[in-house]
């Protein structure tokens, strides 16, 4: 008599319950596909963080070098001027040897 009991009924008096089984295995799909469900929207959630972070990161970063390149453009024109204002620039006889006299 035990060994005519299927391995899955825990009392050999009963019978099998197939439906019950049924039930239980498909309650078991949709809690897994509710899982699954579920981990997808955090994965998606996730990434659209991190892909807002990144645009965030990103325009930041384009802002400093936009800010950088026109402090490099006024720090050109300054030193243009001050060259000018000295004199340097296309003089003649202006040149250091000149000013040192005779060797």
């Amino acid at each position: 008599f035990w060994l005519k009991c299927p391995p899955f009924v825990a009392d050999p008096y009963t019978e099998p319950s197939f439906s019950s089984d049924l039930v239980v295995f498909v309650a078991m799909e949709a809690a897994q596909d509710d899982q699954h469900q579920d981990l997808t929207l955090f994965v998606q959630n996730l990434l659209k963080e991190m892909q807002g972070r990144f645009t965030t990161m990103s325009d930041s970063i384009i802002n400093r070098i936009d800010d950088m390149g026109s402090r490099i453009d006024d720090l050109e024109k300054s030193i243009s001027e001050l060259i000018q204002e000295a004199g340097v620039e296309g003089e003649p006889g202006s040149s250091t040897s000149a000013s040192r006299g005779p060797s």
